[in-house]
């Protein structure tokens, strides 16, 4: 039987850089399976952690300190994988001309020119569900900013992944349904795009706030208070394990 776990790279927000920027890796049998976004700092942990970068990833959305690493992707990937094997990106498609603005849209991507910052990686736009290495996973939208530029990503029966949001009680009463391990945006206190425990309290039954791991917090500090209030809270580096995701087909 396969064995699955979630490992967190980052916890922080955009200006807890002590903490890691907010990325984790969906990992099978010990080994990276999909990880989600590419922040600077959270990169250099990842990389720390498997010494080359997984071969497939999922963006939520484009705010730097979850795409901030991919010049560094883009170096590693071009340059160090056949084409054969490139990077594999699933990004939801109205993310897409986002991500190009952000990271791709620069003239000459190496001074030597001949390349397209696309050029090293496999780009599979993606609507409301995708396959990955025989598994179904859905992607929702989440309430962060302005509408249709933030994501979340369940991977059904073992792991929801919210991204940066506020509180969702709709849809996590739909994609959320099936036991799932929720990894929740939390600080100690919120703003107009980002969750506070607060709003969470409020927001959620206990029933699935004991499901959350909470992520995406302010400080060190801050996490240890989430804690004390009887929260599971996630660290740079810790890991949780998973449920084996549902292998039922169905859906696109």
């Amino acid at each position: 039987m396969r064995h699955w776990q979630l490992r967190f790279h980052g916890v922080g927000n955009a200006s807890a850089v002590e903490l890691g920027s907010a990325m984790a890796t969906i990992e099978r049998d010990g080994a990276p399976w999909l990880t989600i976004d590419c922040g600077a700092e959270g990169l250099d942990r990842c990389l720390a952690d498997y010494g080359t970068p997984p071969a497939a990833w999922f963006i939520t959305h484009t705010h730097l300190d979850h795409v901030g690493g991919f010049e560094r992707l883009f170096v590693h990937s071009y340059f160090n994988t056949p084409p054969a094997s490139r990077i594999r990106l699933y990004v939801p498609a109205s993310v897409v001309p986002l991500l190009h603005q952000r990271v791709a849209d620069y003239p000459n991507v190496l001074a030597e020119g001949g390349v397209n910052f696309w050029d090293a990686f496999q780009l599979i736009p993606v609507g409301a569900a995708f396959w990955h290495d025989g598994q179904r996973l859905e992607v929702f939208p989440v309430r962060h900013h302005w509408p249709e530029t933030a994501y979340g990503l369940r991977l059904p029966g073992s792991l929801v992944w919210t991204g940066d949001t506020r509180p969702i009680p709709e849809m996590l009463a739909r994609f959320g349904d099936r036991d799932e391990l929720i990894a929740h945006d939390c600080a100690l206190h919120g703003n107009p795009s980002h969750s506070g425990i607060d709003d969470l309290e409020r927001e959620y039954a206990p029933g699935l706030l004991q499901r959350c791991v909470l992520y995406h917090y302010a400080s060190a500090g801050d996490g240890q208070a989430l804690a004390q209030r009887g929260y599971r809270v996630a660290t740079p580096g810790s890991i949780w394990p998973l449920t084996a995701p549902d292998t039922g087909v169905g859906g696109p």
